[in-house]
């Protein structure tokens, strides 16, 4: 509903900000750091049914939030850090976020003010005819914040540019804190300037002083050698992105990072075409402005996203890379229609599919894991986490990686069905990956081909701005190599590989 769910190392599904801060922060977090309603109260009632109250009432106060500030206390112990930030997500005044709301002000009584910071992130919008900054609404989210007890140490202004002095001056008499104390969290063209542009606006030294923490000059120059290839390119590509939950691209927010992360040591700006693959289906029509817009395209990536719908529109997409020879990367179900692709219209199984799609197809390519047939419970039961892959020596995606053994993230509950292994191989289909088991493959790739891989797997979810996924690196080459010989310019000189 509000973007991808993104996977920690050990397998917890997690709000996409967790993506975020391990991006900027290069640091694996683990499901600990995801703290929600659903967990307090589920371990609170276990609490009580098991007699740890002892017949008492149990309610928000002091149950729910003692429970609170008991994960938020317990993910700072077991890291072993000097300070721990901690995101209360959602809108000031929500009734979802008082009990949180509520337990972090009572952690300022008890770890005291000098242990403590509130830094209170509110918009400002401009007002289109005037220009004007208007700060009514942030004056309004501090005043709600200072009647539920939380006085704001720090005011970020979340603002298209950054505040003017009338403006800063306003929110700083409302706020009740000192100018300086005010920052501005204002549009950029790369995401990874904001730590900078915090810095230099005094934000640092503001924390320090606050928190009587040793203060130090950072050193920003490998951030900001970072910075300046995501803004500063040689070539262009454009990747069309296939899927079915364009209209919201924080659906793909991992993979649209992982393939700027890529672009960025390619000096490759990398444009994204959003196809909605159930539009596809609809018409013939639809489907021929559809092809037009792939075979334009330097790439095609088939994007994950579980069900019926737009799966034949996304098996088209794949028919149209392989058979046109344009560079292709899919991602989970993108693997899975992949395999189904190739089953129908190489190996002639006309009928293949997935029984996740068609539980009675003849032929089924894909089909349920082992370890998944029974489950009674949905929610978090999927293969999840980090799980080790052996590449196989002499193919693509050995290249890409450098290694014999990786390990990625995974969040599937279905594979390519082992029975059909031998078929799809003995027709060409390469199996370049598998589980240290061999019972599961996890990337398959096409020989005759410029690019034709896909994988189980979700390499985005490891993607970092100064370490980009080797496998996205080597798509995004492949579509560089593609445009240019298109172009039938300059040949691209291979640039040293990402696993170096």
């Amino acid at each position: 509903m509000h973007g991808e769910v993104f996977v920690t190392e050990d397998g917890g599904e997690v709000d996409l900000d967790l993506g975020h801060y391990e991006r900027f922060l290069d640091i694996d977090l683990s499901k600990e750091n995801n703290i929600t309603t659903g967990q307090v109260y589920l371990s609170v009632i276990e609490a009580e049914r098991k007699g740890h109250y002892l017949g008492r009432c149990v309610q928000i106060i002091p149950h729910i939030t003692d429970e609170v500030k008991r994960r938020i206390r317990l993910v700072a112990n077991r890291s072993g850090v000097d300070v721990t930030l901690v995101e209360c997500g959602g809108t000031t005044g929500d009734i979802e976020g008082l009990p949180f709301l509520e337990a972090i002000r009572q952690m300022r009584l008890e770890e005291g003010v000098s242990n403590t910071l509130f830094v209170h992130v509110a918009l400002v919008p401009i007002l289109e005819v005037t220009g004007e900054f208007k700060t009514k609404p942030l004056q309004h989210s501090v005043q709600e914040l200072r009647r539920i007890g939380i006085l704001p140490d720090i005011v970020v202004a979340r603002c298209r540019y950054p505040l003017d002095d009338e403006a800063k001056k306003k929110i700083a008499l409302y706020s009740n804190v000192p100018e300086e104390a005010v920052f501005t969290s204002y549009n950029v063209e790369c995401i990874y300037e904001l730590p900078m542009i915090l810095d230099s606006q005094g934000m640092g030294d503001y924390i320090c002083k606050r928190l009587d923490l040793p203060s130090s000059k950072p050193d920003w120059s490998l951030w900001r050698n970072v910075v300046n290839k995501h803004k500063t390119f040689k070539y262009e590509i454009n990747i069309c992105m296939c899927g079915k939950y364009t209209k919201l691209k924080d659906s793909y927010i991992s993979i649209i990072e992982a393939l700027k992360h890529a672009g960025a040591y390619l000096e490759t700006k990398v444009n994204m075409v959003w196809l909605e693959t159930t539009t596809i289906e609809e018409s013939s029509e639809a489907l021929l402005k559809a092809m037009d817009v792939l075979k334009r395209s330097d790439g095609i990536m088939v994007l994950p996203g579980f069900g019926v719908r737009g799966a034949e529109g996304k098996i088209k997409t794949v028919q149209i890379a392989r058979e046109n020879k344009i560079p292709f990367l899919g991602i989970c179900f993108g693997m899975q229609l992949a395999v189904v692709e190739f089953a129908r219209n190489v190996v002639g199984l006309k009928d293949a599919n997935t029984t996740e799609l068609d539980p009675s197809t003849p032929h089924p390519v894909v089909d349920l894991l082992p370890e998944q047939r029974g489950l009674k419970e949905m929610g978090g039961t999927m293969r999840l986490g980090a799980q080790a892959t052996v590449l196989e020596p002499g193919t693509l995606v050995y290249k890409l990686y450098g290694k014999p053994i990786i390990f990625e993230r995974h969040r599937h509950r279905y594979e390519v069905n082992p029975a059909y292994w031998a078929t799809l191989q003995s027709h060409g289909m390469v199996f370049s990956g598998f589980s240290p088991d061999k019972k599961r493959v996890e990337f398959i790739e096409l020989r005759d081909h410029p690019f034709f891989v896909a994988t189980q797997a979700h390499p985005e979810f490891k993607s970092r701005p100064t370490k980009p996924s080797p496998i996205y690196y080597g798509f995004v080459e492949a579509c560089l190599r593609y445009r240019l010989s298109k172009e039938g310019g300059e040949a691209l000189q291979s640039p040293a590989s990402a696993a170096r």
